[in-house]
């Protein structure tokens, strides 16, 4: 019977400063296109200004990376300088429930970085996407069931409209003062499948040669492991396999790789936890790696082997987490 989830969709890599961050992805080889961010005037008849969260994508054919901040009044200087304001324009009645929604997103980005800098978000890929929400409500799981939202799609995609449907999922107990939404590592949940039509009209193309989205690697405190296991179990209706200290979760072409905190050292040398539990390091696929290197040694990025011959860029250097680069 075919599984409902089939691979990494994106991370999500929560940021104090979008402008350092955009630029750091840059000397990491990633084309990231300027961010976007709310636009509402603070007084009738004023210009709209940012306000609520801003993100932007590395974009790959069948996954991204996101990189997100939220704003407060007067933090402007955050955002890049080419930032685009995408002013509300919605009925009265739906407008103020837009703001709303987009204050609750910018207070659960808040609550991340009072965590730490760094991956929050993990979202995986859906052909069947209410298939996958059936699946969940019989497996005892509670989820937010799935929304829609609808946005423009980018110039040159094959329909006008980009239309994204997607559930997170809630900590299993109500009182445990996570939030709708949320489980102990951050913002996990499953979206369907991106359009080819439109994503094929994104940057896809990064001067590292990086080519999807292919393990996420969650780290927990050792007597949490068997848990994690069972929650995930759950979530993605497969079971893992057995790599060394930690589990691997094998999706189609991509990994969600769960380790115990005993085993962080051997599996990203030098690597220090900011929190249990957390999500450390995302890894990506490259043509050439060899090219990959010698550009991030160009860009005077700092990196280390892992012990099964990935390098990688230290969290230190990278605002917060690991970034892998694997051979695709």
């Amino acid at each position: 019977m075919p599984h409902d989830t089939t691979r990494l969709h994106h991370v999500g890599h929560i940021v104090e400063d979008l402008a350092e961050a955009s630029v750091l992805y840059g000397r990491l080889g990633f084309s990231v296109p300027p961010p976007s961010c709310p636009g509402m005037p603070r007084s009738a008849g004023g210009a709209p200004e940012p306000f609520g969260a801003a993100n932007t994508h590395a974009d790959f054919a069948d996954s991204f990376l996101e990189l997100a901040t939220c704003l407060k009044a007067g933090e402007t200087g955050r955002l890049p300088a080419d930032t685009r304001l995408v002013p509300l324009e919605a009925p009265a009645e739906v407008r103020q429930r837009l703001v709303e929604r987009i204050g609750e997103t910018s207070a659960d980005l808040a609550a991340y970085l009072d965590r730490f800098q760094g991956l929050h978000i993990l979202m995986f890929s859906s052909p069947a996407i209410d298939d996958a929400a059936a699946r969940l409500t019989s497996a005892g799981v509670r989820h937010g069931g799935v929304n829609t939202v609808r946005r423009a799609a980018p110039s040159g995609a094959e329909s006008p409209i980009e239309t994204i449907r997607y559930l997170e999922i809630d900590a299993q107990e109500p009182d445990t003062g996570t939030g709708a939404g949320t489980v102990p590592e951050g913002r996990v949940g499953i979206v369907a499948d991106l359009d080819p039509g439109i994503q094929s009209a994104r940057h896809l193309d990064h001067p590292n040669g990086a080519t999807g989205l292919a393990e996420a690697t969650l780290c927990v405190a050792d007597e949490e492991l068997t848990a994690t296991y069972h929650r995930y179990a759950a979530y993605l209706g497969r079971r893992p396999r057995q790599e060394g200290e930690g589990l691997i979760f094998d999706l189609d072409g991509a990994a969600l790789k769960i380790i115990p905190k005993s085993a962080l050292a051997a599996t990203l040398p030098g690597e220090e936890l900011p929190a249990l539990p957390a999500l450390v390091a995302y890894t990506v696929t490259v043509r050439d790696l060899p090219l990959a290197r010698d550009l991030l040694h160009r860009n005077g990025i700092p990196l280390r082997e892992t012990p099964t011959g990935d390098f990688f860029v230290p969290a230190k250097a990278a605002l917060g987490t690991a970034v892998v680069f694997r051979a695709g």
